[in-house]
């Protein structure tokens, strides 16, 4: 399994309008490419300096090979609805994570 993760800070003042689209339709979006098993989204608890609020979202596939073929016919598309959207309101960056291993504790601690 390999991750996609996403990484954005997001300008305060369109915080909610950005947030309320990731959910509502850029997941979505994403998850309805086929090349994605899941999507998990984490606000990132760090205070930046440059100020915004920082989310990573992680997407996960099954092989490097289906990730070149979403960079390669949905990443353009995707991308530039975002930057249409909000412009430099926010900034992002990429990397590509290989899973290794993945262990769940047998039980829950709430």
């Amino acid at each position: 399994m390999y991750i996609y993760n996403v990484t954005t800070n997001v300008a305060e003042s369109i915080h909610d309008e950005w947030l309320h689209w990731m959910k509502e339709k850029h997941l979505p979006a994403m998850l309805a490419t086929g090349k994605f098993i899941s999507a998990k989204m984490s606000q990132v608890l760090i205070t930046e300096e440059m100020g915004g609020i920082t989310y990573s979202v992680q997407y996960t596939t099954d092989s490097l090979e289906t990730l070149e073929q979403y960079y390669k016919n949905e990443a353009p598309k995707l991308r530039n609805e975002a930057m249409q959207l909000f412009k430099d309101q926010i900034v992002a960056f990429r990397t590509e994570l290989k899973v290794i291993t993945e262990q769940f504790s047998m039980s829950s601690k709430n």
